[in-house]
């Protein structure tokens, strides 16, 4: 088959949900590829849980459409039962049955299936996802990783053709996360499969997913690479969500923004005379103790092992600046000199 006829994994068209007056869910539509893997991404409350409920059809969707491989399976006159889906789903809890061993969990998925092939199907997901030696116990005697992975296991061994996981690494250590996480996404690419990932976590999301989509009260604020939504952020929103910007008030004048740090090139369109801030990150200014365009002064460090943070003062500005760089200055030194090395720079009209 011709790659640019298959269709799309999953497509939603126009999709809203409301609860009472609040808008859950606002006329989202956004395309996911086969084999694909989307992480939906926002504050609480934005709708991301909600939109992922639609698709597997335990929240019926107000109004739009929603199709998978082809096949509408929500819309005006059309409503897919969740069990005719053919959607595997990982919950933040992991909901494993608790009086059920590990292989038990993974087979309930499984009861449709002949006694003989749901034993061998589950053995070799089992197997596969590198929890054979805990098939036997129960979910009780497992660590939060282990745990994660059955969950996992169970919403794979029926073969689904989109796996749905909400907050499924938020109940592990950080270290243990990222571990997982990378160990989970690594096989669910082995398996083919296509997955769409709830997270709130900005880091996450930008480094798991082919795709980010950022949400903001139910509807779809921009999607793209992680790379597309931390270098080239199209709002204020966006900007801040995935990095902790340095924000600096400044003045159109001359095709130019006058700041208290400089003035720089005016990137965006913007009328003489608009008020502008400059977003600057952390990691695009240098510091040194005597060679820079702005005078600064330390007003506080934090150490942070491979980098330091900086609060640097400078005049005109109201906040310190932010400043994480990987020189160590001599403890005693308070005043310094600022260069700004971030040449994507991105500035957007103050409210």
């Amino acid at each position: 088959m011709n790659p640019a006829s298959t269709p799309a994994a999953v497509e939603m068209s126009g999709v809203s949900r409301t609860f009472g007056s609040v808008a859950a869910v606002a006329d989202v539509s956004m395309s996911v590829g086969a084999g694909e893997i989307i992480c939906l991404v926002g504050h609480s409350g934005c709708g991301k849980s909600t939109l992922l409920r639609m698709i597997a059809g335990v929240e019926p969707a107000d109004a739009g459409r929603i199709a998978l491989a082809g096949h509408e399976v929500s819309g005006p006159s059309v409503f897919v039962e969740p069990e005719r889906r053919n959607v595997g789903f990982v919950f933040q809890d992991y909901a494993l049955f608790p009086h059920l061993s590990v292989r038990q969990n993974v087979l309930f998925g499984l009861k449709r299936r002949p006694a003989e092939e749901a034993r061998r199907v589950a053995g070799e997901v089992i197997e596969r996802v590198g929890i054979a030696h805990l098939a036997d116990r129960y979910p009780h005697m497992l660590s939060g990783g282990e745990q994660q992975r059955v969950a996992l296991a169970r919403a794979l061994a029926p073969r689904p053709d989109i796996l749905l996981m909400d907050e499924p690494f938020s109940n592990l250590d950080r270290g243990l996360r990222e571990a997982v996480r990378d160990r989970t996404l690594s096989l669910l690419r082995s398996f083919g499969t296509t997955v769409i990932m709830v997270t709130h976590d900005p880091e996450e999301a930008l480094s798991a997913g082919d795709r980010v989509v950022l949400m903001r009260e139910g509807r779809v604020v921009q999607i793209g690479s992680g790379y597309d939504l931390y270098d080239r952020p199209e709002s204020a929103y966006a900007a801040e969500f995935f990095c902790a910007y340095n924000k600096v008030p400044g003045v159109c004048r001359d095709g130019a923004i006058d700041t208290a740090i400089g003035r720089f090139r005016r990137s965006e369109t913007f009328a003489d005379g608009a008020s502008v801030t400059l977003y600057v990150p952390p990691h695009g200014v240098s510091v040194a103790p005597d060679s820079g365009e702005v005078a600064g002064r330390i007003e506080g460090r934090t150490f942070l092992g491979e980098i330091e943070q900086l609060l640097v003062g400078v005049d005109g500005l109201e906040e310190p600046l932010r400043i994480r760089t990987s020189i160590r200055l001599p403890r005693d030194t308070t005043s310094v000199r600022l260069s700004i090395t971030e040449p994507r720079l991105r500035m957007f009209a103050q409210p």
